[in-house]
């Protein structure tokens, strides 16, 4: 039985959603598993999050809705993570560099060819670039990631509402899409492109082909990574326009840009939170939960613990980031992963390799999404040559 009582506090409160970093750091220092109507329960320590990561039979992250393969347990789950992670090796990413950097390129020319140098930066670059690169890493059009711009839209909204009226109407539109997609490759035959999305149709799992079921669902996971890579985009370049001196050091020394991005996000994460499961009654901090409550894990709390890290609200780069939880833990932890830190290694590269200077602008200030993003809905930034 759940030691749950009324609502402890309510995450879609006004003085909540104004400033989210803040309100989880008090929650995790005031009430540190608290239970809320949206969230359920709710860990916001380090220590529990990582505990909970430690242990995939207790805290189950199955879906009732096929996901691949963060939305399965254990055996599944391996199966089809062993497979997914075949498209992210060093040599795969080492290979897809040149075209992601030059989507990079073309991106900032353009924003730095223009009489007004005073940009958007989450809808000029933020959020196309990863899209764009996805696309380019399946074989589709680029322009496509208008689409699914918009369906990354929409789906955060949902995900905020709670609409499931809406989130089966999206599931329809991304399957139609996809679908699209396969039937396109489908009729090319022979003379289809050697692509990740012809491969994808070829790949098999304990000797069976994934079907078209099973590619939209990894696809709508990836799209939905790509989300967070924009919303990561935008918290990075947010602290290098408020700190001269950092993008200073990291033009002279761009080898460190891994390791700064890592730690910029760590304190400043683009992800709010996932989900789980118990699959049996347990005790976190004090608190007694019961089999099959559902627990929330707050991400921007537990990389901000100070019991974790020192002075944890400072970017430091040179910081131990073992701990560090901004792409997960465990065997959930985050498997296209290195396909992010590669887009948001080369857009950081190009975006202080082509100008002297960047800084906010004073069009009007920095607006933050609301939870499950953390990220900046418009950031205006000013790019000198």
């Amino acid at each position: 039985m759940s030691d749950r009582t009324v609502p402890e506090w309510d995450p879609r409160d006004a003085a909540v959603l104004n400033d989210q970093r803040r309100a989880y750091d008090d929650m995790r220092e005031r009430c540190p598993v608290a239970h809320s109507d949206y969230l359920d329960w709710s860990l916001f320590r380090h220590e529990d999050i990582s505990g909970v990561l430690a242990d995939p039979a207790t805290y189950s992250n199955a879906s009732r809705h096929r996901a691949i393969p963060n939305g399965m347990d254990l055996p599944e789950h391996t199966l089809y993570r062993r497979m997914l992670e075949t498209y992210f090796t060093t040599e795969r990413m080492a290979a897809f560099e040149p075209h992601c950097r030059q989507i990079a390129v073309e991106m900032v020319q353009t924003l730095l060819e223009r009489d007004d140098k005073e940009v958007e930066f989450i809808a000029e670059f933020a959020e196309p670039f990863p899209l764009m690169a996805f696309c380019a890493l399946l074989g589709w059009p680029v322009e496509h990631w208008q689409r699914l711009r918009g369906w990354n839209h929409a789906n955060q909204q949902m995900a905020f509402t709670q609409d499931r009226v809406a989130g089966k109407a999206l599931a329809a539109d991304f399957d139609g899409y996809v679908g699209e997609a396969l039937r396109t490759h489908r009729e090319a035959g022979s003379e289809a492109d050697n692509d990740v999305t012809g491969e994808l149709m070829k790949t098999k799992v304990e000797g069976a082909l994934l079907s078209d079921d099973d590619i939209v669902s990894l696809l709508r996971n990836w799209i939905a990574g790509h989300g967070t890579v924009a919303a990561a985009l935008g918290n990075v370049m947010h602290y290098l326009a408020q700190h001269a001196d950092v993008q200073a050091q990291l033009r002279r020394e761009p080898a460190e840009l891994p390791t700064a991005i890592d730690e910029i996000l760590r304190v400043d994460d683009p992800l709010v939170m996932n989900r789980r499961t118990t699959t049996r009654a347990v005790e976190i901090g004090g608190r007694t939960i019961g089999a099959g409550e559902k627990l929330t894990l707050i991400w921007i709390a537990a990389n901000r613990d100070g019991r974790v890290f020192d002075d944890p609200e400072e970017v430091c780069f040179n910081r131990d980031s073992g701990a560090n939880l901004v792409f997960g833990a465990g065997i959930h932890d985050c498997v296209g992963a290195p396909m992010a830190r590669l887009e948001l290694r080369i857009a950081v590269e190009e975006l202080l390799a082509r100008t002297s200077r960047i800084e906010l602008s004073g069009a009007e200030p920095p607006s933050r999404a609301v939870v499950p993003s953390n990220g900046l809905r418009t950031m205006f930034l000013r790019l000198t040559p």
